[in-house]
């Protein structure tokens, strides 16, 4: 049930955040921003392509090697380009989607419950190096783990398995990107929020999965904050982990 549930809160908030215009503005911001930025560090990579393969591997003079170098090339700007998304992705996040993720959380929050619950008011450059701060780990770890595995599968026969547990466990954290908004914004430690998505995990693997159909995923992660947020408020009565205070 809390796998369906996750699936049915992607969506709803999907459709909540298309229905109320400031949401919405937030949300088509978000998504062109990250469009931008892939697209920027895309055109780099495949503007420089050769040349950075030229610093690996010279381009020889047999012309039989020659397709083969070619070859090289263009495999080398596949496997930049996702980089580049990733990289651009990992830029969004932590230095500009944060901010607009838990605007849209705190707009949520408000319409549903007509209130934001949060710890005192600070300076905002001072929430703001909050927010980023809670934004690292949660961005950088979730990496650093697809990462291991990826290479685990590289250089093992569990290759295939791999790949699927590698693909179950993005989403997951794509999911909890989202959900983790709410207690973050309240300064709870990390420990305590990653404790919460162990006990939720079926709830944001559904959450997660319509992230990996094609097209539709950029449109449902511009607006999952909204769904997550309608999760927290309405499941966890606003309240799934206790208000912590900036340190």
């Amino acid at each position: 049930m809390n796998f369906i549930s996750g699936i049915v809160y992607n969506f709803k908030g999907l459709g909540f955040g298309i229905r109320n215009s400031q949401l919405l503005f937030l949300g088509l911001i978000r998504f062109f921003a990250l469009m931008l930025l892939t697209i920027l560090f895309g055109s780099l990579i495949l503007a420089y392509r050769q040349d950075l393969l030229g610093m690996l591997w010279s381009m020889p003079e047999n012309r039989w090697l020659i397709w083969l170098w070619y070859l090289v090339s263009w495999l080398l700007a596949l496997l930049l380009l996702g980089a580049s998304a990733l990289t651009g992705y990992l830029v969004s996040q932590v230095f500009f989607s944060v901010v607009i993720m838990d605007a849209m959380s705190r707009i949520t929050e408000k319409m549903v419950t007509g209130e934001v619950v949060a710890p005192p008011k600070h300076a905002f450059f001072l929430l703001l190096f909050q927010l980023v701060k809670q934004e690292i780990p949660r961005t950088i770890f979730p990496v650093v783990l697809l990462m291991l595995l990826l290479i685990v599968g590289w250089l093992t026969p569990a290759g295939p398995i791999i790949s699927v547990m590698s693909s179950c466990l993005a989403v997951v954290f794509l999911a909890w990107d989202n959900t983790d908004l709410l207690p973050a914004r309240r300064m709870v430690p990390f420990k305590q929020r990653f404790d919460f998505l162990l006990k939720t995990l079926p709830f944001h693997l559904g959450f997660g999965l319509p992230f990996l159909i094609p097209i539709l995923n950029a449109l449902l992660l511009s607006f999952a904050p909204v769904g997550a947020t309608l999760y927290q408020v309405e499941r966890h009565s606003g309240n799934p982990l206790p208000t912590g205070t900036i340190t």
